[in-house]
């Protein structure tokens, strides 16, 4: 019997089974089709054998780490959760995963890494404190970066096509507006993606209807898709919370949340507790010391040497050579004296 497929994918907390959007899409799809996935909940996506998360390693060595191939793969592997589908269900499939990722998934990104509280107070805290040390010191800011340039695509892919100038300059465009520090522009941007995200959320409640699931009463990788996009909205502590408050406000989408975790991922909120203390310890120097506590001690050496050397470069702080050979030749001097004679020579 060949061993199980890997799962590496991003830690829990609010009581998920993961943090991230895809992570907790491919786990919510593995239990729905039944699939025996050995699955590796960490916050080092360095330790990951694609170097992000999520990445599935097959059996046979091979590395998928996007959400739609994972699933693909999943599938040929016998572990379809769409095998009892009509032709119109899949259709709707796809149609309402297509709306999903063009409507919802941008303000999702804009929600977590790009409002200024949220990404402070929420994402970039929560990263940065799961993370071992160094990464956490600029690895948070990199995924920001890595959002911003796929919020900016998810934006703009719709109209840009291959060898049109004018489209590529309306993506720049697009790119400029999202990085400005100008509050109406960014005012703009946010207001748009929150009316898309409105949109795309009572489409799903309209489909969705009194239904425990979108096709019956059986889970398909549209649920899988919608409760990887809404779960961390409705569980996430976000300070700046307008598109979780319309979440909140549509009690079919927020029951069918609840039902996926209490019936798939009943430990989940345990689990979190548990592996908060196991995982401060991931690597790194001095193993012995709390990670809080390394960050703590790391953090202030690194302070004192930066204070040293920007006192030694602005000549507030200076070192004085006494030579040796004139205190030789001045015995009897006091320390004060020879001192002021190095200074008048």
């Amino acid at each position: 019997m060949s061993a199980p497929d890997e799962l590496f994918c991003w830690e829990g907390d609010w009581g998920l089974p993961s943090v991230d959007t895809d992570c907790v899409t491919i786990l919510a799809y593995a239990k729905f089709a039944g699939a025996p996935l050995k699955v590796h909940k960490i916050s080092n996506p360095w330790r990951s054998p694609s170097g992000s998360l999520p990445a599935l390693r097959t059996s046979k060595g091979e590395v998928l780490s996007r959400p739609s191939d994972i699933i693909i793969h999943l599938r040929k592997q016998k572990y379809n959760a769409d095998y009892d589908l009509s032709a119109r269900e899949g259709a709707d499939t796809l149609a309402f995963t297509s709306l999903l990722e063009e409507k919802l998934l941008p303000a999702l990104m804009y929600t977590f890494w790009m409002e200024c509280k949220n990404y402070v107070e929420v994402t970039r805290r929560w990263y940065a404190e799961h993370m071992p040390f160094p990464l956490s010191l600029f690895l948070p800011g990199r995924m920001q970066a890595g959002q911003l340039e796929r919020l900016s695509l998810a934006r703009g892919h719709n109209a840009l096509e291959a060898g049109e100038e004018l489209e590529k300059e309306r993506l720049i465009k697009i790119d400029e507006m999202l990085r400005t520090e100008s509050h109406l522009q960014m005012c703009l941007v946010s207001s748009q993606l929150y009316h898309d995200a409105v949109e795309c959320m009572n489409l799903l409640s309209q489909r969705l209807g009194a239904n425990k699931f979108f096709f019956g009463d059986s889970p398909s990788s549209l649920d899988a898709f919608v409760f990887g996009h809404l779960a961390p909205l409705l569980k996430a502590k976000l300070p700046n919370g307008k598109l979780q408050q319309q979440l909140k406000s549509l009690d079919n989408l927020t029951h069918f949340c609840s039902n996926i975790l209490l019936l798939y991922f009943p430990s989940d909120g345990r689990e979190n507790l548990s592996h908060k203390a196991s995982s401060q310890a991931e690597g790194g120097d001095f193993d012995h010391v709390p990670n809080k506590r390394r960050k703590q001690i790391l953090s202030a050496l690194v302070a004192v040497g930066a204070m040293l050397a920007y006192a030694l470069f602005t000549g507030i702080l200076s070192i004085q050579h006494v030579h040796q050979r004139a205190i030789e030749s001045s015995p009897g001097l006091p320390a004060d004296d020879e001192e002021e004679e190095e200074e008048e020579d």
